[in-house]
């Protein structure tokens, strides 16, 4: 569990020349995310005048965490690429696999046995190579992370989506597929395109019932779930100073919500503060030698708009609590307007569900501000009216909670406590009732509320808003109910008003905990042997995919041409899925049934150009590879939005399909389709996907002499005999290109390029 000392040293070490340096090079003052990421250039990339949003530059990052579900496939990889140990510190973390469904210790018991043979190769993988293991039951990897490995100026990326909650504690933390943590695992320099970046300054400070999720809530109202693709969010100001280390982590953690690389916070003494109180005194005490460099400079933040790319601006004074969704994240409903907008759009006004917790909000500030307002609900005399549920971030808080009374005061007003995992939020949630399908409003403290993510119900309207405000709208039962102003009806028949929630940034006594959940590898990896079953259902070791033909692609069909927001949750779902995420076999049987088939509006039927008939996108893909057929799959814009789970990209390149061409792409996905050996193209004209119909049948022509810059052509052979031909764009740079050609970019690794 050890926080590498001696590697921060050195990162530290580095810093001042190469920021001096940096700063020369490009001849004017240098923001936050340009320090921490000119001092983390790998050997190659000598200068540092890159060209925002559009150069691909190379780094080296200090550390990469996994989460189970992803680490998977990670290391299955990693175990193809010939190294005897991780190049960089690393960890897994196991806490996706766990199901919620009555409390904490049952369903942890429960999962521990199902899920026995994923954690006995996961541990036995990580024993081997010398990685970090955290037990089921340790915590959410996130919150486990900013509690022990998180630090300034660091550089970490993470194989899932919301690895930027370390941005909290001033650390450029990215969420990648696990073909890029196994890259970095296996020593080599990591590729991004340098971003674009935007500058949120707050100014003022929050009091009452406004937290630091009201932020990033108000943040993603105005710039929508692309409007931070390809940028890093950095956040400055006499406000981000007043904010606590774990509000600046759940800012950054929900960034991924609008589609940014990462988000950052400037070090500062909330910061340190935070380091000494999670026992990283020294740390803190490193970078209070260093402060200056760990901030933007001055120059920066006097006169933003100089150095941004975008500027906004925020007063925390007056922010509204607000409540965002249904359906998307960046529906932002300030509290004063929600009720208004409940009763104009017809969603279920009764709350089912009140959900705190998740890789978002689940810090000791959190979780003792909700208890605050159960306490009321007890004192008061007022029952929830809807069920309420609490999941910890770690073991760490959990005990540390339960120490200091809340998870008692919760259980007074009906909560219950689920393990220390995901759980409900990436949809481990077995929902009574949900199979029903029902439309009903449920409400949670996490990130992200797409139709079905949490309990499968496309019918469930899922609302986000800060742990205060879940707690309040459960106790009362009402989406129209306004904390701030309204009034309850207690047992009693009094109207009674809830005061404002009150809470600690950190424990007056400090954190405990008995067991963390921490395994350390063996210091010598050679004599152990990985656990993998040859008939497991749940794993499999991979195979190389195939290189790149030399010709053009000719004869393609289309497999489906998906309508309206495909995220990775349609590409590949989670939930029950995530039992197969070792298995690329098993789990290529979910590809794309969440899809909306543009020419029929119904999910997982696509018509099978050989045989005429209509059927499952993965039975109609795998007849196609079968005959030998490679195929397109065509999509609308931010196609791929979502987690970083590179399933999503490796089940159509597992199962034939050849090319991904859409109006526009996130980030991590077209990065994962990159790294698997896949063509991920853009409409030149975003209009031309009007001209892709059913029938077709596809050509990529240019690709004998793919280059960086230089469109493809497709044409679309029609099945009246007319043709189309389209220009289309990509991103790839020569090295990526050279991905493609070989098969993937493991195949490189393995060949030893």
């Amino acid at each position: 569990m050890a926080f590498d000392i001696e590697m921060i040293k050195a990162v530290y070490a580095r810093f001042p020349e190469r920021i001096a340096a940096a700063r020369k090079a490009v001849g004017r003052p240098l923001t936050l995310t340009e320090k921490i990421l000119y001092s983390h250039l790998s050997e190659g990339a000598a200068s540092e005048a890159f060209e925002r949003g559009k150069s691909y530059v190379d780094f080296k990052p200090d550390r990469v965490a996994m989460q189970d579900a992803t680490a998977q496939m990670a290391l299955l990889q990693f175990m193809q690429a010939g190294r005897d140990q991780v190049a960089v510190p690393s960890t897994v973390h196991c806490d996706h696999l766990i199901q919620a469904e009555v409390g904490a210790v049952k369903d942890l018991t429960k999962a521990k046995d199902k899920n026995r043979e994923v954690y006995d190769f996961l541990a036995s993988v990580s024993n081997k190579y010398g990685i970090g293991f955290w037990k089921p039951g340790a915590g959410i990897i996130h919150q486990v992370v900013l509690e022990n490995y998180a630090f300034p100026g660091g550089m970490m990326i993470g194989t899932d989506s919301h690895t930027p909650n370390a941005g909290g504690l001033g650390m450029i933390a990215i969420g990648v597929g696990g073909a890029d943590a196994c890259d970095v695992m296996a020593g080599l320099p990591w590729e991004l395109k340098f971003p674009k970046l935007i500058g949120v300054k707050l100014t003022g400070k929050m009091s009452g019932w406004t937290a630091a999720k009201d932020v990033i809530l108000k943040v993603a109202g105005i710039l929508t779930v692309k409007g931070g693709t390809g940028a890093v969010v950095e956040y400055f100001g006499e406000g981000a100073r007043s904010l606590s280390a774990t509000g600046k982590g759940t800012i950054c953690n929900m960034g991924a919500e609008i589609g940014a690389t990462t988000s950052i916070f400037g070090y500062d003494e909330k910061s340190a503060a935070y380091l000494e109180g999670t026992g990283r005194a020294d740390i803190a005490a490193l970078a209070n030698g260093i402060a200056a460099h760990l901030t933007g400079d001055d120059e920066v933040y006097a006169n933003p708009e100089s150095y941004f790319d975008q500027v906004i601006e925020i007063n925390l004074s007056e922010l509204e609590p607000h409540v965002n969704g249904p359906f998307t994240p960046d529906l932002a409903w300030p509290i004063s307007k929600f009720a208004a907008a409940v009763k104009e759009n017809g969603w279920p006004a009764k709350l089912e569900v009140g959900l705190i917790g998740s890789c978002t909000n689940s810090s000791y500030e959190d979780i003792s501000r909700a208890a605050s307002l159960a306490q009321q609900a007890v004192d008061k005399k007022l029952t929830a009216k809807s069920e309420y549920t609490i999941t910890p971030g770690s073991e760490q808080v959990r005990y540390t909670v339960d120490r200091d009374g809340f998870l008692d005061t919760f259980g007074k007003m009906g909560g219950v406590v689920l393990a220390n995992a995901c759980g409900p939020c990436i949809g481990q949630w077995a929902r009574h009732g949900a199979d029903k399908q029902e439309k009903n409003s449920i409400i949670t403290s996490f990130n992200r509320n797409f139709a079905k993510r949490a309990d499968g119900n496309p019918n469930t309207h899922a609302f986000v808003a800060s742990p205060e405000i879940v707690t309040a709208l459960a106790i009362a039962g009402d989406l129209t109910f306004n904390p701030l102003t309204d009034t309850l009806l207690n047992e009693e028949g009094q109207a009674v008003k809830l005061d404002e929630p009150q809470g600690l940034e950190l424990p007056t006594k400090g954190f405990a905990v008995e067991d963390a959940g921490y395994q350390a590898p063996a210091e010598d990896g050679s004599t152990v042997d990985v656990i993998v079953d040859t008939d497991s259902e749940r794993l499999q070791l991979l195979e190389s995919f195939p290189a790149w033909e030399g010709t053009d692609l000719k004869g393609l069909k289309l497999l489906i041409k998906a309508k309206g927001k495909c995220t990775t949750d349609h590409i590949s779902m989670a939930g029950p899925w995530l039992r197969f995420r070792g298995h690329l076999d098993n789990i290529s049987n979910n590809m794309l049934i969440g899809a909306v088939n543009a020419f029929n509006d119904e999910t997982n039927k696509v018509k099978n150009q050989l045989t005429g008939e209509y059927g499952e996108v993965p039975a109609t893909q795998r007849h196609y590879k079968q005959m030998g057929i490679g195929t397109v799959v065509v999509g609308d814009e931010n196609y791929g939005e979502g987690s970083s789970r590179e399933h999503a990209a490796m089940e159509p390149r597992f199962l034939g399909v050849r090319a991904i061409l859409v109006k526009s792409f996130a980030r991590i996905h077209e990065t994962n389709l990159k790294k698997q050996g896949m063509l991920g193209l853009t409409f030149a004209n975003p209009a031309d996907y009007d001209k892709v119909l059913e029938d077709d049948v596809i050509d990529i022509i240019g690709l004998e002499s793919f280059a960086p810059g230089k469109p493809l052509q497709v044409v679309l052979h029609h099945a009246d005999g007319s043709t189309d031909t389209i220009e289309v764009n990509h991103t790839y740079n020569q090295g990526q290109i050279e991905w493609f050609k070989a098969g993937s970019a493991l195949n490189l690794i393995k060949a030893g390029v």
